[in-house]
């Protein structure tokens, strides 16, 4: 399953929009976990099965919850049982699919 999402916190006592840290804390979490995942300006997404990815993303989702009363937690899931190596498989066959269209 590949499962990208976005965690922020809100509520927080510093009083200002950035939330970078806090972004950060949960990326580290994800990047520690050894699963594939890439992050881009939006969302970090990540790769494995259920149990795995969804234990990272609650582990993320509480270290962003160390900079505010709240978190907003975005999600969303590709579920394909049977299949690894979507994360990248997926954009590669976009692109293949991009090249024939221009030929």
């Amino acid at each position: 399953m590949i499962v990208a999402f976005s965690v922020a916190p809100s509520g927080g006592a510093q009083g200002t929009d950035s939330v970078h840290d806090a972004v950060a804390a949960a990326v580290k979490v994800v990047r520690d976990s050894g699963l594939p995942n890439q992050t881009d300006s939006m969302f970090t997404t990540i790769e494995g099965d259920w149990d795995e990815v969804f234990a990272v993303v609650k582990a993320a989702t509480e270290a962003v919850g160390q900079f505010g009363s709240r978190v907003s937690l975005v999600l969303k899931a590709d579920i394909r049982p049977g299949h690894t190596g979507e994360m990248t498989g997926k954009v590669e066959r976009l692109e293949k699919a991009i090249s024939r269209s221009h030929d």
